[in-house]
């Protein structure tokens, strides 16, 4: 099978062909080869044409959708669009009211610990704060998996170094000039003027193990072991991991300067401004694009986070409505063995189908079920492929890391889920 093309929409092997299967009320099945040929497929015959729709080898930048192709396409996606404002609204809103509510409860005891940090050691700040009914920092991994990004202060006299040596990655050197003493930071700079992020993580680990034992919450919170990350465990059903960071905003890391690319017109140099003027995160964490690197470089790096930006460019239209569907979908027909998929991997090829769709027309209530589909035959792609690249770093592969079998098997659930969606939206009431 054909590797992944670093170019923008070529997850794949490109062809000019495209294999959809279409249904019209009448039931009669199409396997849409090419723009112009529609060719009847016999129910016998429906399995392997299936299996051919499956191959990534046959997609097409754009998946077509022409009403002129099958007269009562127009009533069929009108059908669609109709059950999945159905499954958003009862499936989707059920699925984000038992989060918030989770997310309440974990904060709380997550608050607490942190505050016990602070008395500790008064670097590590809770920036964990309540704004508009969301929390600053807070990533929903699954409805049982958070992840809290703690920002600390002082970043100011550190160069922030980002070659591409370290793909997702970048370090934080010590400004030349500048002395050791003049940082916050100072014990955690190695002798080559790095700022360590493993051994600053290590630090704060210890503290929250302290805390832990301290905090008001102690009878239902625990540290998860054998990890270098900072997780929690509450109530033994809740993980939360804690990861401190530093917020840079007004620069943009040059690993992510080909963004955007000069021939897409999305998102428009207006919306381009306000994400490069969000910034990024820092992360001190496990980076999986550094395996078999050299440990020193491991145990500096930072890993790049791009959360506000990518929140502020999926804004408008039903984007959010999309993402959220998939969300749903994946906690409850996704969560399988090996776990090859997340949210992030929804969140990511979201931002892709932007692209591949740019004017906002693309991206009415009209089209949700267009952009639906879109997303999960490119899902399917990359399951295939076993490469799904970071948006903004193409470099950096999401699926590295991920067992192939489990990848197999995801793309396999995928298009059953995605079959069943498109040949009987009806099928979303007992999704």
């Amino acid at each position: 099978m054909q590797g992944f093309s670093t170019e923008r929409h070529s997850f794949g092997k490109s062809s000019r062909n495209v294999n959809t299967l279409q249904v019209t009320p009448k039931g009669e099945r199409f396997l849409l080869i090419s723009r112009r040929v529609r060719q009847p497929v016999s129910p016998l015959k429906l399995a392997p044409a299936l299996a051919a729709a499956l191959d990534p080898t046959a997609y097409c930048e754009t998946p077509v959708y022409n009403p002129d192709l099958c007269p009562n396409m127009i009533a069929a996606q009108a059908k669609l669009v109709y059950h999945l404002n159905k499954y958003y609204n009862e499936k989707c809103q059920a699925r984000k009211a038992a989060i918030a509510k989770t997310i309440r409860e974990v904060c709380k005891v997550v608050s607490d610990v942190l505050k016990e940090v602070e008395v500790q050691e008064p670097r590590f700040i809770s920036s964990l704060n309540e704004m508009d009914n969301r929390y600053e920092g807070l990533e929903v991994i699954s409805p049982t998996e958070f992840e809290v990004v703690l920002y600390l202060n002082q970043m100011g006299v550190f160069n922030f170094v980002d070659d591409g040596s370290l793909p997702g990655c970048a370090v934080l050197k010590l400004s030349d000039g500048r002395k050791r003493s003049m940082s916050l930071w100072v014990e955690f700079i190695t002798a080559s003027g790095y700022l360590s992020a493993r051994k600053i993580r290590s630090r704060f680990q210890t503290l929250v193990a302290q805390a832990v034992d301290k905090c008001s919450y102690r009878d239902v919170v625990k540290m998860v072991a054998d990890t270098s990350e900072v997780k929690l465990r509450i109530r033994d059903r809740y993980v939360v991991q804690i990861t401190p960071a530093f917020k840079c905003t007004g620069i943009w890391p040059r690993s992510a300067a080909h963004w955007p690319l000069p021939h897409i017109p999305w998102p428009g140099p207006n919306r381009v401004a306000e994400v490069k003027a969000e910034g990024f995160n820092l992360l001190s964490k496990e980076c999986h694009s550094l395996a078999g690197k050299q440990s020193s470089a491991e145990s500096d790096a930072w890993v790049l986070q791009f959360a506000e930006a990518e929140n502020r460019l999926q804004m408008g239209g039903c984007r959010k409505k999309c993402l959220s569907i998939l969300k749903t979908l994946r906690d409850r027909h996704l969560e399988l063995p090996g776990q090859p998929l997340n949210n992030y991997h929804m969140k990511t090829l979201v931002s892709y189908e932007c692209e591949k769709h740019p004017r906002e027309s693309d991206w009415d209530e009209s089209c949700l079920g267009d952009r639906l589909n879109g997303i999960l035959l490119q899902l399917i792609s990359c399951l295939q492929c076993r490469r799904c690249p970071h948006y903004f770093l193409p470099n950096l592969d999401l699926f590295q890391g991920k067992p192939h079998s489990a990848l197999e098997n995801a793309a396999k659930q995928t298009w059953r889920l995605a079959r069943e969606i498109l040949t009987n939206p009806k099928s979303l009431e007992k999704l």
